[in-house]
C-alpha cells in the first residue's frame, strides 16, 4: 500500500509540473522560466513542501528563498542520475560545480560561478581538511573568511542570488532577510556586502551569541548592510523573518523583493552537500575505505539543514552509512528522532554551543517531505506545530527515519569534558559545537563500531570563536574580555588564532539597533524596505 501511495504521490507532482504554467506569477518584475517548463523532464523543477503544486524551477527557488506558502522549496535528489563516483575523481570545486550543477540544473556555468565564489576565500582550493584524531576523523569546516561552516555555502549563495535575478528578470534589489543564532549573520554579510542589487538584513537573538560572534556583526562594514539585535531567542527571530515573508507577499516592495541567506533557501542547503562528498573523497584517496565502504556522519545541529545536506549526499548515491544528530541542551530533535513526537512546548536553554540554540528546526520539514512523500501531511504537520506546539509522525515515519538518523544530546559540562579530555589526550583543540558532536558520538560507538565504518565527526567553528568557554574547559581562569581570551588560548595551544578574529578588536561598531521581536515587521519597513 505504501508503494502504491509513493507512486501515487510522484503521479500527482508530475502532473502538477505539466499543469504548472503559472508558478512564476508570485514574484513581481520576474518573466516567466519557459525553458524550465517545456525542458521538465530534463531539469529539475522544485516544489513547496507543503503543496506539491506550488512549484518552481531551481534560479526561481534561490532567488524566491521561502514558497509562497510559507513551506521550503524541494527536489527529489533520489531521482538524480548522478554519477557520484566520477565525481569523487575531481578536485573540490570541480566536484562542487558537478554537485551544484545536478541540484541546481537552470543556472549555467555553475564551474565558473564556483571558482569565482571561493577564489582567494579559503587558505587552500581543499576548502575542508579531513582531520584524524584518536579513532575518529574531524572534517573541519571553519577555515573561511568568518571560521564558521556557513563559509562554504555562503560564498556561493550570492552569485547564485545575483545568477538567478538576472535569469528570472529582476529589476530591483533582492533584499536578504536573515535570523543568526551566531555565524550565519557574519558569513552572510560578508558574502553580500556591496554586491550591486543586493541588500541584507540580519537578526540575532540579543545577548544570545558570544562577544566574538556579536563583534563580527557589529563592525561588519558594507553600504547595503544592516543588523539588528531582537529581544528574544533564535526562534524568536527566525519566527519574525518568516512572518515577514508571508507579511510582504503581496505588498508593493518598490521594485525590491525578499530573499533569504538562511537554510530554508535551497541555495545555501546545496553547497553545503559537497563536503560530505569530499570528505568521502578522501578517505578513498588515504587508503581508509574502498569506494562502496560506507562512512557515519557526526554532525552538531540545530536548524537541521548540516545534517540534512548529508541525507542529500546519501540520496544521490554517496555510500553514507548512519547519520548522527547531535544536539545540546535544548533536545529537541533526540527527543523526536527517539520518539517521533515535535515538541517545541518546553525550557530553552543559553548554552556554549549558541549556534545549536533552537527548538524549531526549519529544515526538518524538508526531510518529513521526503520520507513522507506526501505535502498534505508536511502541511499539516507544519500546521499543528505552529497551533497546537507540536506534532506526532507516524510509526510508519518513524521507523523510515530512524534506519538512518540516529541521535543523542550532550550538556556544556560535557562538552567541557570533551574539549578538556581531547586537548590533553590528542592535542587537538576543538569548539563547543564539534565536543558534542564528538560526545555523541562516543556515546553512540558501540552502534557505530559495529559496522566497521570509519566515523566524521563535522566541526563547525573554530574554537576563537568561543574562547571563554574553551578557555574554561582547559581549566584556566577567563575573564570578560574575549579577545584577552583569544591570546590567552593561543599561548597555551600553540594555535593559531584566525586572522579574521584577531583583528576584531578595536574595529568601530557599526551597527547598534535592539528591538523587540514584535517589531521586526516595522522594522524592515520602515528601515530596509525604504529605499
Amino acid at each position: 500500500m505504501r508503494d502504491k501511495k509513493i507512486f501515487y504521490v510522484r503521479e500527482r507532482k508530475t502532473l502538477a509540473f505539466l499543469m504548472g504554467t503559472v508558478y512564476h506569477s508570485h514574484i513581481r518584475n520576474a518573466r516567466p522560466n519557459f525553458k524550465s517548463f517545456f525542458g521538465g523532464f530534463f531539469t529539475m523543477i522544485y516544489h513547496s513542501t507543503r503543496n506539491e503544486q506550488l512549484t518552481a524551477s531551481s534560479t526561481h527557488a534561490v532567488l524566491q528563498g521561502i514558497a509562497p506558502d510559507g513551506g521550503l522549496y524541494i527536489c527529489d535528489p533520489a531521482a538524480l542520475r548522478f554519477d557520484w563516483r566520477a565525481a569523487l575523481e575531481k578536485d573540490t570545486l570541480s566536484m562542487a560545480a558537478d554537485i551544484l550543477h545536478a541540484l541546481l540544473p537552470d543556472f549555467q556555468d555553475m564551474d565558473r560561478l564556483v571558482r569565482d565564489s571561493y577564489a582567494g576565500k579559503f587558505p587552500t582550493s581543499d576548502l575542508t581538511p579531513l582531520t584524524p584524531v584518536a579513532d575518529k576523523y574531524v572534517l573541519e569546516l571553519y577555515h573561511g573568511p568568518t571560521s564558521a561552516f556557513k563559509d562554504v555555502a555562503l560564498s556561493v549563495l550570492p552569485r547564485l542570488i545575483v545568477a538567478a535575478a538576472k535569469a528570472e528578470g529582476m529589476k530591483g534589489d533582492v533584499v536578504i532577510l536573515t535570523a543568526t543564532s551566531g555565524d550565519t549573520g557574519k558569513a552572510a554579510m560578508e558574502g553580500f556586502h556591496d554586491v550591486p542589487g543586493t541588500r541584507i538584513t540580519v537578526f540575532y537573538p540579543y545577548g544570545g551569541v558570544s562577544a566574538v560572534q556579536q563583534a563580527q556583526m557589529a563592525t561588519q562594514e558594507g553600504a547595503n548592510v544592516r543588523v539588528c539585535a531582537v529581544r528574544g531567542n533564535f526562534d524568536d527571530a527566525q519566527t519574525g523573518v518568516k512572518e515577514i515573508f508571508a507579511a510582504c507577499k503581496d505588498k508593493d516592495l518598490h521594485g525590491a523583493m525578499l530573499s533569504s541567506a538562511n537554510s530554508i533557501n535551497i541555495g545555501r542547503l546545496a553547497p553545503q552537500v559537497v563536503y560530505y562528498f569530499r570528505a568521502y573523497g578522501d578517505l578513498v584517496k588515504s587508503g581508509r575505505i574502498h569506494l562502496g565502504d560506507v562512512v557515519d556522519y557526526t554532525v552538531p545541529t540545530g536548524n537541521f539543514g548540516d545534517i540534512l545536506a548529508g541525507y542529500f549526499a546519501r540520496q544521490m548515491g554517496l555510500p553514507v552509512g548512519r547519520l548522527i544528530c547531535a544536539s545540546n541542551a535544548n533536545d529537541v530533535l533526540t527527543e523526536f528522532l527517539t520518539t517521533g513526537r515535535y515538541d517545541k512546548r518546553r525550557p530553552f536553554y543559553k548554552t556554549t554551543s549558541p549556534s545549536m540554540d533552537i527548538l524549531v528546526s526549519s529544515n526538518l520539514e524538508r526531510l518529513l517531505y521526503l520520507v513522507s512523500q506526501d505535502a498534505s501531511c508536511v502541511e499539516r504537520l507544519m500546521r499543528e506545530l505552529n497551533t497546537q506546539g507540536w506534532y506526532q509522525v507516524s510509526g510508519w515515519m518513524l521507523e523510515q527515519l530512524r534506519a538512518v538518523f540516529g541521535c543523542g544530546c550532550c550538556d556544556d559540562a560535557g562538552a567541557a569534558e570533551v574539549i578538556g579530555r581531547v586537548w590533553r589526550e590528542h592535542k587537538y583543540l576543538c569548539d563547543p559545537h564539534t565536543a558534542v558532536a564528538w560526545s555523541v558520538a562516543e556515546q553512540l560507538s558501540e552502534e557505530l563500531h559495529d559496522t566497521g565504518a570509519p566515523t566524521v565527526v563535522l566541526s563547525t567553528a573554530s574554537p576563537y570563536k568561543f574562547p571563554a568557554a574553551v578557555l574554561s574547559a582547559l581549566g584556566r581562569e577567563t575573564g570578560e574580555n574575549e579577545f584577552f581570551m583569544m591570546n590567552e588560548l593561543c599561548r597555551i595551544s600553540g594555535v593559531p588564532i584566525p586572522r579574521n578574529l584577531a583583528g576584531l578588536e578595536g574595529r568601530p561598531v557599526l551597527h547598534k539597533d535592539v528591538i523587540d521581536k514584535d517589531a521586526m515587521l516595522d522594522y524592515v519597513l520602515a528601515e530596509v524596505l525604504k529605499k
